[in-house]
């Protein structure tokens, strides 16, 4: 038994380093050949030698490894920047990172670090990323759409290594997701812009035709004066937009038209920034009384998905009202060919075929005076939905009342409510008022004061008014009584006289003309 066990032991022993020794000499000679191809092949024989050995190996290798270049020629790999972004998520196991902040900009973006792996799983299956940076010279590289490309000293790239059996998931199902979970992350450490045009520059490059600020506007559904039931409206349209997905799909419209309508004063624009925190949509405020017709269609073009186009105080745009004026302004020897904005070309601009590039877009118009708006505006289709903005409601006040006070009930609340009911005051008058103190007793009593003051004026306004129409009646029946003609013959002195005796007042029953 001890002598099988020896045996055994001696056998073992022998071959392990017989395993050793052949590893060993393997070792050596792989050393003195890759000497021998350094010092004897130019450089470019020996990566064509490596490059053939690494494809045989490959070949019985059953992994597979994915190039995603940042460029797919002048254009941004849409892949590269989504696996970037879903990546940042990722990098917190990783032991380098690349962290930065933008101007402006609030939150911190962090990356992947050059050639660091990031192992993600998905439904069960791993995949290893790489970022792979490459040195090179920075004059070699130019891109029109890469603002940084002259100084760039480096190409990037990610390696994506699975297994080979799992390529259709890869396509069919990994890539969608993280394009997917990279619009959600854009959209969470998204700071809001409000863009306007930059006329200096925007006959340049079309990346340069809007200048953005950050727009930190308070104004939430939960804090906007309006009344209840139209917000509920208004929340229940959005939903169908934020839902994601169905703009592509084909179920819904790429994008919504709304019109607001109401007197100044009464929230318009605070909508507009509820709408956008609400959305987490960019704001393009758009004048159209400036930019010439033709550029229409590069802004249009240089706005980007997921964002609310503005045009305010649509009524006061030349030329939108009258479209017998067109053939005036498509006459190329006006001066005015080259200011006015025709109504075919903002019809063109709202729904044309230029309009549909893009996704997920929402186009605001305001007015204060919807009767203005020619007809073709107003359908389905351009304008989908009329949020008439009206005078303050004590709904509305409650809303103020908490947000400006603190509070959301006092004793002088039904006194100011029943004011409210009968007098028009806009929700912007109303937050004046009640911003003038920090204690919420003196500021209610001015804002009664207040509305007590504009009732009166408007009981007096309403009055004059109406004295006014009575007047202008009398003079019109008045009018209408000198234009009918005598019956019984022509009107000659005689007829004048016996007029102005009919003006004179009637005599006494039993005197007549006729008694001495």
């Amino acid at each position: 038994m001890n002598n099988a066990i020896n045996f055994f032991s001696e056998t073992k022993l022998a071959s392990a380093k017989t395993v050793f020794s052949t590893a060993a000499s393997l070792l050596a000679t792989a050393m003195v050949f890759r000497s021998v191809l350094q010092d004897f092949l130019p450089y470019e024989a020996q990566q064509i030698f490596c490059s053939g050995i690494r494809r045989l190996f490959n070949r019985f290798s059953p992994q597979m490894t994915m190039v995603i270049d940042e460029f797919d020629g002048i254009a941004y790999n849409q892949i590269f920047e989504a696996a970037e972004t879903y990546l940042g998520s990722k990098v917190y196991s990783s032991q380098r990172l690349r962290v930065s902040r933008p101007a402006k900009e609030r939150k911190f973006n962090i990356n992947v670090e050059r050639d660091q792996e990031i192992v993600d799983v998905f439904r069960g299956v791993k995949f290893r990323w790489l970022l792979i940076c490459i040195k090179t010279d920075s004059r070699s590289i130019y891109n029109p759409r890469d603002f940084n490309s002259t100084i760039r000293s480096e190409v990037r790239s990610f390696e994506l290594s699975f297994h080979k059996k799992h390529l259709d998931m890869v396509l069919n199902s990994y890539f969608p997701y993280i394009l997917k979970e990279s619009v959600s992350l854009i959209q969470e450490k998204k700071t809001l812009k409000l863009f306007t045009v930059d006329f200096e520059k925007m006959f340049g490059k079309m990346t340069d035709a809007w200048s953005s600020i950050s727009l930190d506007h308070p104004s939430t559904f939960d804090t906007i004066a309006m009344d209840s039931e139209l917000k509920s409206k208004i929340l229940e349209d959005l939903k169908g937009l934020s839902g994601g997905g169905l703009l592509q799909e084909g179920r819904k419209a790429w994008k919504r038209g709304y019109l607001l309508y109401g007197p100044p004063g009464t929230g318009k624009s605070s909508l507009i920034a509820a709408i956008a925190n609400y959305l987490n949509f960019d704001i393009y405020d758009l004048e159209l009384t400036e930019p010439v017709q033709l550029e229409l269609r590069r802004l249009l073009l240089a706005t980007a998905n997921r964002s609310i186009l503005v045009v305010e105080d649509i009524d006061c745009t030349i030329q939108l009202q009258d479209r017998s004026a067109e053939s005036q302004v498509m006459n190329p020897r006006s001066f005015q060919f080259e200011k006015q904005v025709t109504l075919s070309g903002l019809l063109n601009f709202i729904d044309g075929l230029w309009s549909s590039c893009g996704d997920e877009r929402i186009i605001i118009f305001t007015t204060n005076h919807k009767d203005r708006l020619d007809p073709a505006l107003l359908r389905p289709g351009r304008m989908d939905m009329h949020i008439h903005m009206s005078y303050c409601t004590p709904y509305g006040f409650k809303i103020l009342a908490a947000n400006y006070l603190g509070i959301i009930n006092h004793y002088l609340f039904s006194y100011i409510e029943n004011l409210i009911q009968t007098t028009e005051v806009t929700p912007a008058e109303v937050a004046e008022h009640l911003l003038q103190s920090d204690e919420p007793e003196k500021a209610l009593r001015d804002l009664i004061k207040f509305l007590e003051v504009k009732k009166e004026e408007a009981r007096v306004q309403k009055e004059k008014e109406e004295l006014e129409e009575e007047e202008e009646e009398e003079e019109e029946e008045e009018e209408e009584e000198e234009a009918k003609p005598e019956k019984g013959g022509s009107v000659g002195e005689n007829d004048e006289v016996m007029m102005m005796t009919k003006r004179m007042p009637q005599p006494s029953l039993g005197f007549t003309l006729g008694d001495g």
